[in-house]
């Protein structure tokens, strides 16, 4: 028997192209390389800004309260040992000279001061410059603290004005100073070493100077919120000692 003839097959379907609306690989299914790449600058500009926001969030905000927590627990060290007999109190991070109170600053201003200025003693409280005269002793008493951040000690130091009183408790007593020059009088350069001198001179001789009295007291802090290379400087003197009781 004679088969049917078959039917001739027709041409097959032409392969979709690249880019063809529709096609796998067309706008449907995924989007022009620049539009993925500003999704991905996007993103990353978005993650860098929070990284960002952190990052002031912490240096404004939980470095001080964590110092603020640190502090307290040292003023807490210096006085138990003082209660025992210690005349030299170490804490963690090195050797506690007194406590701070300045009465402009508020009524519970107190903040420890430690030997030296290394990074971890100002993000504890005030440093005493080494070199300097020591509380009670003939000289210059220099003491630094932060601005900002790390418990913000001396953020308010240009608020301080002439003869406001400073005042500093030791293991022997309580020492007693005045501030001489108004706490905007005086920015200096990170560089200027003269105020660190035992009887500093204001090398401008329209500037600055402190007062004459053999023992003197000098406190420093940077002279804006953020990095700067200048200093702000306010000078005092001592006026009085209680002895420990």
């Amino acid at each position: 028997m004679t088969s049917a003839p078959s039917v001739p097959a027709g041409p097959p379907p032409a392969a979709g192209r690249a880019g063809d609306a529709g096609g796998p690989d067309g706008p449907a299914g995924r989007p022009p390389r620049r539009r993925r790449a500003l999704r991905i600058a996007g993103i990353a500009f978005l993650v860098a800004g929070v990284g960002i926001l952190l990052w002031i969030a912490w240096q404004l905000w939980v470095t001080t309260w964590l110092s603020q927590r640190h502090q307290a627990e040292i003023i807490g060290s210096l006085e138990q040992g003082w209660s025992q007999g210690q005349q030299e109190v170490r804490v963690d991070v090195g050797t506690g000279i007194g406590i701070l109170r300045v009465p402009r600053f508020g009524a519970d201003y107190e903040v420890p001061v430690l030997a030296g200025t290394s990074d971890d003693v100002l993000a504890a409280g005030v440093g005493h410059q080494d070199g300097t005269a020591m509380p009670g002793e003939r000289g210059n008493m220099v003491l630094a603290g932060h601005v900002i951040t790390h418990g913000e000690p001396f953020r308010h130091l240009k608020d301080l004005r002439v003869g406001d009183e400073v005042d500093l408790q030791t293991a022997q007593g309580t020492y007693h100073y005045v501030i001489d020059t108004p706490g905007d009088a005086l920015t200096v350069d990170f560089s200027a070493g003269w105020v660190l001198d035992p009887r500093p001179v204001n090398p401008d001789p329209a500037g600055v100077d402190p007062t004459d009295d053999p023992r003197l007291l000098t406190l420093l802090t940077c002279a804006e919120l953020f990095h700067t290379d200048l200093r702000t400087v306010v000078f005092g003197h001592q006026t009085g000692f209680d002895p420990a009781g």
